[in-house]
């Protein structure tokens, strides 16, 4: 997650900031940023509210300006990553094209995701299950909402496909794609041409 994108989704729908204000925005998406990071690396259970701070120089009781808890924390990050990819579904299907586009333009999305936040899908992957109820749920949702984007441009695609495979081939798609950090590390462009070649392969099998 980058601390650009995480300042220009904490500070959406809140025009005219003033610069204290952007401050505390830009701020906040540091914070984050360190978490995913040490999250990624050490799980979230081994990761304390005052070793975040710690990463970006903020000290114990500072921490306590922008988050009251280490879940608040995981919180902000799962729900952001998972609006962020239904707006990007969303904008796909809106910007129009043939299924076909469609299915490519979904593609870019996610794939831009995992080559440029690693450490979020990391912690999505091992650590959903300790957020509590009320975000874990709204992520599920989500999620859920996203993946039904793909299976509905899918089936525009291939009609010969019943509903269950191609949310078989959505998740399968998924999961693919979202192993990207357990692999060999490679330069990014490379990596995008591969995971956009397997995935769609995958798509269209």
């Amino acid at each position: 997650m980058t601390e650009q994108r995480m300042g220009e989704a904490a500070g959406e729908g809140t025009p005219a900031l003033t610069p204290r204000a952007q401050a505390k925005v830009r701020r906040r998406g540091e914070i984050l940023v360190a978490a995913a990071r040490l999250m990624a690396r050490r799980g979230f259970h081994a990761v304390r509210l005052d070793d975040i701070g710690a990463e970006v120089g903020i000290s114990g009781p500072g921490m306590y300006r922008y988050f009251s808890a280490k879940e608040d924390v995981l919180a902000a990050m799962l729900l952001d990553i998972s609006r962020r990819l239904c707006e990007g579904g969303r904008a796909a299907v809106e910007r129009g094209g043939g299924p076909a586009d469609v299915l490519d333009a979904l593609l870019a999305v996610h794939i831009d995701f995992v080559a440029t936040e690693p450490d979020l899908i990391s912690v999505q992957f091992r650590d959903l299950g300790a957020l509590p109820a009320g975000p874990r749920h709204e992520v599920r949702r989500l999620q859920r909402e996203y993946a039904e984007i793909w299976v509905e441009t899918l089936m525009l695609l291939r009609p010969d496909l019943r509903t269950v495979d191609a949310r078989a081939h959505v998740h399968a798609v998924f999961g693919l794609l979202n192993s990207s950090p357990r692999l060999p590390a490679m330069p990014e462009p490379e990596l995008r041409r591969m995971l956009a070649a397997m995935a769609g392969a995958a798509l269209r099998a």
